[in-house]
């Protein structure tokens, strides 16, 4: 009986389902950020604004979407070129008492502004819209409008399906957001506070909750209240994309609209110089160090020793104030301590400063030196200025608007 011979056949290996795709840098086309707000707020992309209780934050952002869908100024004095819708989602304030009488008082273009109000069900039944599960039926919405340049969450938390303070339950959450935002070019701005008992730490690491936060956002704002003043303050804390040092001053006034309805409005300010670290100190005031309290003091001397024998040109004070080793914005501070006014003289004459019969005999105050104040060769960032390019400004005082 001959033996059978038994053959084993091997199946041929198969290709495997799932690889790793590695992908030639070569063959890979850089692309220019995009922007809303050049160099501050780049579209397709998250920004986190974070501040303390107060700051203004929601009103400041609803200020930057009526710049946007009016073709108003930013807070840098550029204008926005190109109008565009502004999707917002509160969940703290009322569209009708809060959110819409500010959009009104700020100058937006109210047909370009939609405000997520819920979600509506199979049934045709309302329920409440939850971003962290939700980007989907937006993205829809998206569609339906015509696209959205900015989408403000108020606050991003709301967007965070588990523990705010653990990574992984952040970066899935915002994970769809973040989508979202690259798939419709969208500037998505999550507004966020700050941790309390944070004031030491690096201002991208003060926003409230896990750093995942800060992680995925490609730019972080911060914004504080100088304390003992009107004036607030905008500064980029993190960028992945351009410069993460400079910032903007603004301020929160009230304003009655029609109807009889009070509300408030931002005002944009001056640009500053300076990181975010040097600018929130200053307006919060974390230093004692002599050496800016003696800056000040000096400051006020050197006025009133060049301002003692009448008016003086702006230009003249700003280049002897630099030759004596003083910044212009303790200068600035320092014109309203000893109580100088600026007056404007005929065309050729320009600006000049004196002091007023009062203000000769008024002491200086003590306070903290700012970041120096760039002024750009715009005129409008001498002056407390609208959001709206084509409104008049609101009211201000001479010594705001001096030409430098």
């Amino acid at each position: 009986m001959s033996e059978k011979s038994v053959i084993t056949l091997v199946p041929p290996p198969m290709s495997p389902a799932w690889r790793a795709n590695l992908v030639s840098a070569a063959t890979i086309k850089p692309k220019a950020a995009q922007w809303l707000w050049p160099q501050w707020l780049p579209r397709g992309m998250l920004t986190i604004l974070a501040g303390a209780g107060g700051d203004g934050k929601t009103t400041l952002t609803l200020g930057l979407i009526a710049t946007m869908t009016s073709g108003g100024r930013w807070p840098d004095g550029s204008f926005c070129i190109e109008k565009q819708n502004a999707v917002i989602f509160s969940s703290e304030d009322s569209a009708e008492h809060t959110i819409i009488p500010r959009l009104i008082a700020s100058g937006a273009d109210l047909n370009r502004v939609f405000v997520m109000q819920g979600r509506i069900n199979d049934l045709g039944e309302l329920e409440p819209f939850d971003p962290s599960r939700d980007c989907d039926l937006l993205a829809r919405e998206l569609d339906r409008i015509g696209g959205a340049g900015l989408i403000m969450i108020d606050p991003i938390v709301a967007a965070v399906s588990g523990d705010m303070h653990r990574a992984n339950d952040v970066r899935r959450s915002l994970q769809p957001l973040v989508n979202l935002a690259e798939q419709h070019g969208a500037a998505v701005v999550g507004i966020s506070h700050f941790a309390k008992g944070s004031q030491a730490s690096s201002p991208a690491d003060r926003v409230l909750g896990s750093q995942a936060f800060t992680a995925l956002a490609r730019m972080v704002l911060v914004s504080a209240k100088r304390e003992g003043e009107e004036d607030r303050v905008l500064a980029r804390a993190k960028s992945n994309i351009s410069a993460d040092d400079g910032g903007c001053t603004y301020t929160i006034r009230p304003v009655t609209i029609d109807g009889g309805i009070d509300t408030v409005v931002a005002t944009w300010g001056d640009v500053i110089d300076g990181s975010a670290r040097e600018i929130l100190a200053d307006a919060e005031q974390l230093t004692s160090d002599e050496d800016h309290k003696t800056e000040f003091e000096e400051a006020c001397d050197f006025l009133r020793d060049t301002l003692r024998n009448g008016p003086v040109p702006t230009q003249q004070i700003k280049a002897d104030a630099s030759g004596a080793g003083l910044s212009w914005a303790t200068v600035r501070r320092a014109q309203k301590a000893v109580g100088a006014v600026a007056k404007k003289g005929g065309v050729k004459e320009g600006w000049s400063w004196q002091l007023s019969a009062e203000g000769a005999q008024r002491s200086p105050k003590v306070l903290i030196e700012s970041p120096r104040c760039s002024l750009s060769e715009r005129e409008h960032l001498g002056e407390k200025m609208s959001i709206l390019g084509n409104s008049p400004a609101p009211t201000f005082d001479e010594s705001d608007a001096e030409e430098v």
